[in-house]
């Protein structure tokens, strides 16, 4: 028998929550195929750590300059065997408490969107509507979804689907609602009364984990500015001490340093993304299917005489459609689909090289380095990406704050006892931004003769936000059941309100770490431009050697900084938009501010005060010489 047979791994692993974190992480691995990959990387690394380690031992490379071998030996062993197997081990947990802040900012919505079904369907249909929104409820909607593969694959009863779903989740508030829901389900209680009392409960613990996330990002920030920014200037400040006395070069840190910067803000930034939900940006849209027969079953008609030419010039019409709504609003195309942001950076990204290698670049930038055409190109293919991510953003803003007052003027034209559908044709007159362009396209369906619901749907669809779309589809469903929609649509305010709120407090607080990030960034540039410059001009009142000296250091170690400036600048650009946002791409415009600061600082600042040092210390050594 195998040493790690499935019955022996379960054995040593029993008691522990790694079985559990995995089912929580909703990873496709079993408890002993997870173990297994374990033992496979563990192996792989502790292999790689031998090799490295001969290779100092006989040829006496050193990895770290001025650091004994058996200290760099000693670091190499605690980053490939005790790391990867810590790594490897917790992932599955860290993955899980993302999920878990997650369910737990969206249970409020869920639940108002239950409330809104369950005056009309069973327990298990609302449960299902729930899982096949996914574009509305994310991960709990995957939780849901194990309650339907449970009833309709397994052949559970909904009791027990809902059971084994409490024993796996990684919300605790998702354990006590479904448990909840399941003692008054079975002893017969009015659900949606449930419901709606339940949500304001519930609106009170997304607030507290919106604190707990909030706190996250203070640690996060904190150990990142300390780490990446400030251990770089310390260690900078006493290479240069160093290299003045002649017993050390910055050029020989430079790969332990870039590379240490790049691979702990890489670690950082995809711990955050693996431990906070993301702020949803997407504009989704999900197919609709329309038909005044959807509710009848019709007889199913097959035919093997298809008109081939038919459906390629209907193919045909739906580009030619497509391509003439992106003529009529290239800015909507443009911030909708990020591939067009890639394919100008890609062409900026050449256009620059072009203009390198043809040696135009030096009329405007003369003596060009490396580095600075790295900047460059780094800005010119940032850029058209982080112009796409902020016009969605804006969009984004502009939709989502006239939302509620869209929803109460609705509120309000109910009451003196306007229709739906006229409604929306006197508030599509209105001031509510884009959303009134929407409106007026919106009430047109209508006008054309399409129910209210179905250009609603449509509406939804076209604005593809889900903040937009748990709003109007809670009103949809709605008005598919009663005419007296008041109340859901105080819901719905509310609903969205205590969403805006939530999105401000975030970003009012993590705002506050991004202008930490920004002002470490500076304090490197600050100090790279007092060791070049302020430092070395203190040698102008020496005489030979003293000249001599300073000489050397104003040449030496500006290209040095401006690699480890580049790298800093880019990869902090990035973890500020993570710390805001958890996401790359609001880091993006970060980025590319902090490359062009680092691209300023060392290619016309330092340059020209040095270029005034340098003849001062040459006027120094003329007149000490005569």
């Amino acid at each position: 028998m195998s040493f790690f047979s499935p019955r022996r791994v379960e054995g040593w692993l029993e008691g522990k929550s790694l079985r559990r974190s995995i089912r929580a992480a909703h990873l496709p691995y079993s408890l002993y195929s997870y173990f297994m990959m374990l033992i496979k990387y563990s192996i792989a690394s502790a292999v790689a750590f031998v090799c490295i380690t001969i290779i100092i031992l006989i040829t006496h490379i050193k990895l770290i300059p001025n650091i004994p071998d058996i200290f760099t030996i000693l670091i190499l062993f605690v980053v490939l065997i005790p790391g990867v197997i810590i790594g490897i081990y917790t992932y599955p947990a860290t993955t899980a408490k993302g999920r878990k802040s997650s369910i737990d900012l969206d249970l409020p919505y869920v639940i108002t969107y239950m409330q809104a079904l369950s005056t009309t369907m069973t327990l298990y249909n609302v449960i299902r509507k729930i899982y096949e929104a996914d574009d509305l409820f994310g991960e709990i909607s995957k939780e849901f979804g194990l309650i339907v593969r449970d009833v309709e694959v397994f052949g559970d009863d909904l009791y027990t689907a809902i059971k084994n779903l409490q024993l796996v989740t990684p919300s605790k508030n998702l354990q006590d609602f479904l448990n909840d829901l399941l003692l008054l389900s079975s002893s017969g209680g009015d659900i949606t009364n449930f419901l709606s009392s339940r949500s304001a409960y519930f609106r009170e613990a997304a607030e507290r984990e919106l604190e707990s996330i909030l706190k996250t990002i203070e640690v996060m920030a904190e150990v990142y500015v300390t780490a990446f920014v400030a251990g770089p200037i310390t260690m900078i400040i006493i290479i240069v001490a160093e290299n003045l006395a002649g017993k050390s070069n910055l050029s020989q840190y430079l790969p332990l340093i870039n590379l240490g910067l790049i691979m702990g803000s890489v670690g950082m930034i995809y711990l955050l993304y693996l431990m906070l939900p993301t702020i949803k940006m997407e504009i989704s849209k999900k197919p609709v299917e329309e038909s005044e027969f959807k509710d009848i079953k019709l007889e199913e008609i097959i035919t093997e005489d298809v008109d081939k030419k038919f459906l390629k010039s209907l193919e045909s019409k739906r580009k030619r459609i497509k391509l003439e709504n992106i003529i009529k609003n290239p800015y909507r195309a443009y911030i909708s689909d990020y591939n067009y942001g890639i394919a100008f950076g890609l062409i900026l990204v050449l256009t620059v090289f072009a203009l390198y290698y043809f040696n135009i670049l030096i009329i405007y930038i003369p003596n060009i380095s490396l580095n600075a055409l790295i900047c460059l190109l780094i800005i010119a293919g940032l850029t058209p990406l982080s112009l796409a991510y902020e016009g969605r953003a804006r969009f984004v803003n502009s939709v989502e704050s006239h939302t509620p007052e869209f929803l109460r003027q609705l509120v309000d034209m109910r009451d003196v006892g306007v229709t739906l559908q006229g409604a929306i044709s006197l508030i599509s007159n209105s001031r509510l931004g884009v959303l009134s362009q929407e409106l007026v396209m919106t009430s047109e369906d209508i006008r054309r003769g399409a129910s209210a619901t179905t250009a609603l749907v449509r509406m939804q669809n076209r604005i593809g936000l889900v903040s937009v779309k748990r709003a109007i589809s809670l009103l949809v469903k709605a008005s598919e059941v009663t005419d007296f929609i008041k109340d859901v649509l105080m819901i719905a305010i509310s609903d969205f309100e205590h969403y805006l709120k939530l999105k401000s407090d975030r970003f009012n607080i993590a705002i506050t770490y991004v202008m930490i990030v920004y002002l470490s960034v500076g304090i490197y540039l600050y100090t790279a431009y007092a060791l070049n410059v302020s430092f070395i001009s203190s040698f102008t009142s020496f005489k030979s050697v003293g000249s001599v000296l300073a000489t050397d250091a104003i040449t030496g170690n500006v290209d040095d900084m401006f690699t480890i400036g580049i790298v800093l600048g880019l990869f902090s650009g990035l973890m500020a938009g993570q710390l805001a946002s958890n996401s790359i791409l609001s880091g993006l415009k970060h980025a590319v501010i902090l490359v062009i600061a680092a691209f300023i600082t060392f290619v016309y600042v330092i340059p020209i005060l040095q270029a005034d040092l340098l003849n001062a210390v040459v006027g120094a050594a003329t007149g000490a010489g005569t």
